[in-house]
């Protein structure tokens, strides 16, 4: 299934886009004058190959694992926080909750390599298995795994697509992922470790150097081949963002529209737009993290996010923030009048 969903991809409608930009010269309004909003809808109508795309029935996808990179004092969570976030999304009061319900949107939770049996009822059990290996000691699971897990994204947004789910943002819980985000992220950007890493859940100076450390131990040991995300992914990255990695390109094969979140689910995008360059074209980039190593994402792929609110939640919070912009700008398309509903004399573009 992996190497099929990923021949299937097919780059965007621009027939359609022309379309889409044509009747947003028309409404009325300067040509351009709503900036970003317009390249929003015309990036949805060459999604979806529709003309008037439907946005209203979202959903964010929270891929949900441990990391054994733990076990080396990155983080300044224990690790049974994981389990406990993942259970406490099935109780409405995370971050995430408050604010897929004021966007419109459900949570998917997906258990893809808790170190817990989690027995909750809603939490989707897709685990590969209790965590990843530390990656300051040897890889952190097999290429195979890092294949099935991103077969495990690819499937769930298929289930979403066939329940009517238009749009997707991505989410995760995984304590030690912005360690495991980083070491892949340097390596396919080619940015520096020091550059790249962050305090994640807010590390001291002193616990900052030795993430530092330890992310530059687990390149050095495991040496992932850069022209090779699959190696990267395998040797220094998680089920969580394997798992992500799989949304983005089950998104693109299934022509919906998805946004990244934080720095986890973009390091995620990343493995996926290598693998598969096309993939960047179904994507919206949600919020600037407050993660350094986020910005640094963007800058490679080329993206610039919707929000900048200093936030670094995760979760998928910042996609569910950035549902509102995408709902206002499917409302100017589609609500606004022409100038001929209006009886105005088109703009024209100044020679």
């Amino acid at each position: 299934m992996y190497r099929e969903t990923i021949d299937s991809i097919k780059g965007l409608n621009t027939d359609l886009m022309d379309r889409a930009q044509a009747r947003l010269d028309s409404l009325t309004k300067p040509l351009g004058s709503l900036g970003k909003l317009e390249d929003i809808v015309k990036q949805l109508v060459g999604i979806t190959g529709e003309a008037f795309p439907r946005v209203d029935k979202k959903a964010v996808v929270i891929m949900c694992a441990d990391n054994g990179v733990v076990e080396e004092g990155v983080s300044s969570c224990p690790k049974s926080v994981t389990a406990t976030v993942t259970r406490n999304f099935m109780k409405g009061f995370t971050g995430i909750n408050v604010l897929t319900r004021h966007s419109g949107a459900e949570i998917v939770v997906v258990d893809i390599g808790v170190d817990d049996e989690l027995n909750c009822e809603g939490i989707i059990n897709r685990k590969i298995r209790n965590g990843t290996w530390n990656i300051a000691l040897g890889p952190a699971m097999t290429r195979e795994e890092a294949i099935r897990a991103i077969e495990i994204g690819i499937e769930i947004v298929g289930e979403l697509k066939n329940r009517g789910i238009n749009l997707l943002g991505t989410g995760e819980m995984g304590v030690a992922n912005t360690t495991t985000s980083s070491a892949v992220a340097a390596v396919l950007t080619g940015n520096g470790v020091e550059d790249m890493v962050g305090k994640g859940a807010g590390l001291s100076k002193e616990g900052l150097d030795k993430k530092v450390s330890v992310v530059k131990q687990a390149i050095d040991i495991n040496k992932p081949d850069p022209n090779d995300p699959l190696d990267v992914l395998s040797k220094l990255g998680g089920f969580d963002i394997a798992g992500l990695a799989g949304c983005f390109i089950g998104a693109a094969a299934h022509r919906i529209p998805i946004l990244i979140d934080g720095f986890i689910s973009s390091a995620a995008a990343l493995v996926a737009i290598k693998i598969k360059p096309e993939v960047k074209d179904f994507i919206f980039p949600s919020h600037g993290s407050a993660e350094p190593g986020s910005k640094l994402i963007m800058e490679a792929l080329g993206f610039e996010p919707m929000l900048n609110l200093e936030m670094r939640l995760g979760e998928g919070t910042g996609a569910a923030l950035a549902f509102h912009i995408i709902d206002a700008a499917m409302a100017t398309y589609t609500q606004m009048g022409t100038f001929g509903d209006a009886e105005i004399e088109q703009y024209k573009p100044l020679e």
